[in-house]
């Protein structure tokens, strides 16, 4: 799996600029605010339909522009694939791949993956849950299409119900809708579950391994899923999901009408990180953490190769200057066998390492 070629028009500070990539290794250099980010951006919004930076289409629209379009070239399953992102101001985003119209993210996925790797990554373990959980959901959005369908459903659903308890106050009539609302959460946070809590049981098993190799044998990395108390065991029937997440609702039916807050449901989940027995977040140096999250990544990785046959394309967005010589080494060495864009400031270091092709870019072009 690779993306050949990029044509970017009106995207972030690019104007128009058409790129050719390696099969293997493509190294972007250039000082900060140049838009070495940006171009990672467009190939994850290619593989996904979502930015890992921008909270709507209108952020990703260059000034005094109207609309921008994206267009990638993408080798994958031994087949040629054309996909085409067009982003207008104040309208719907249309999407196609090989021409025909893609009715959902879903159809990006099945073409391209990605796993994008950024430097505030490497606080995923001292962050809060919920970057842990977008960590997740970015991932599973692109290995399963129900997936991505149900939490699309599930943040809809989340949405109106918070609406709901936040207005009922003054219009105490809409408290008839929750029973609806609630049951049809515990439905689609069963799915969730079952897939998070399948991602977590691959992302351990291939992460514990990474870990251990990176510290020199000298650490173990456990992964535990986390989710609402009642649900004894993750990984049971649809059905018994559902019976779980009821019963959690029904206990806090009283408590999110008085808070107008929605307290149950996997909209809360997460992942605990344990090195050598102790929490990773709370108790573990600076350098362990890196070391963990660089795993958490390698594994993605893994899994994406093995749930498509091939790797995915790996962006790593100026990582490598926040890590010691060390864990630069073992990320280069571990990196090999797919298609790989790294940024950086400068590329002095990368060129000793690496072969493949180089981009110097300088406000929004490549020199």
């Amino acid at each position: 799996m690779r993306i050949e070629r990029l044509e970017l028009d009106g995207f972030r500070n690019y104007d128009r600029q058409a790129l050719t990539f390696d099969a293997a290794c493509n190294v972007i250099y250039g000082e900060n605010a140049q838009g070495k980010t940006n171009l990672l951006e467009a190939i994850v919004l290619l593989s996904c339909g979502k930015s890992p930076r921008a909270h709507s289409d209108k952020e990703l629209i260059g000034f005094q522009r109207d609309g921008a379009k994206i267009i990638g070239g993408v080798y994958a399953r031994e087949r040629d694939f054309h996909m085409e992102i067009t982003l207008n101001r104040g309208k719907r985003r249309k999407m196609s791949v090989n021409g025909v119209p893609a009715k959902s993210n879903a159809a990006l996925s099945d073409v391209l993956h990605t796993v994008f790797f950024a430097p505030e990554d490497l606080f995923l373990i001292r962050d809060g849950a919920a970057a842990r959980r977008k960590f997740m959901d970015i991932s599973l959005c692109q290995l399963r299409p129900r997936y991505a369908s149900a939490l699309a459903e599930y943040h809809r659903l989340y949405e109106h119900k918070t609406r709901i308890l936040r207005d009922s106050e003054e219009c105490p009539q809409l408290l008839a809708m929750l029973p609806d609302f609630n049951m049809r959460l515990c439905e689609v946070g069963a799915v969730l579950i079952h897939y998070r809590a399948r991602f977590c049981r691959a992302l351990q098993e291939y992460a514990a391994q990474a870990h251990l190799e990176c510290s020199g044998g000298r650490e173990e990395l456990t992964l535990a899923y986390q989710t609402v108390k009642t649900v004894e065991n993750p990984f049971a029937p649809h059905a018994e999901l559902v019976s779980a997440l009821t019963e959690h609702q029904n206990s806090h039916y009283q408590a999110e009408i008085a808070s107008k807050l929605c307290l149950s449901g996997p909209h809360k989940d997460d992942v605990e990180v344990t090195i050598n027995g102790r929490s990773a977040r709370q108790f573990c140096s600076q350098g362990q953490v890196r070391t963990a999250a660089l795993s958490l990544k390698l594994a993605e990785r893994e899994i994406h190769k093995n749930a498509i046959g091939e790797y995915p394309v790996m962006l790593l967005d100026d990582v490598l200057s926040e890590l010691d010589p060390k864990r630069q080494e073992y990320v280069l060495n571990r990196i090999s066998g797919g298609q790989v864009f790294i940024t950086c400031c400068e590329n002095d270091r990368l060129d000793a390492l690496l072969q493949g092709k180089v981009f110097h870019i300088h406000n929004g072009e490549v020199l």
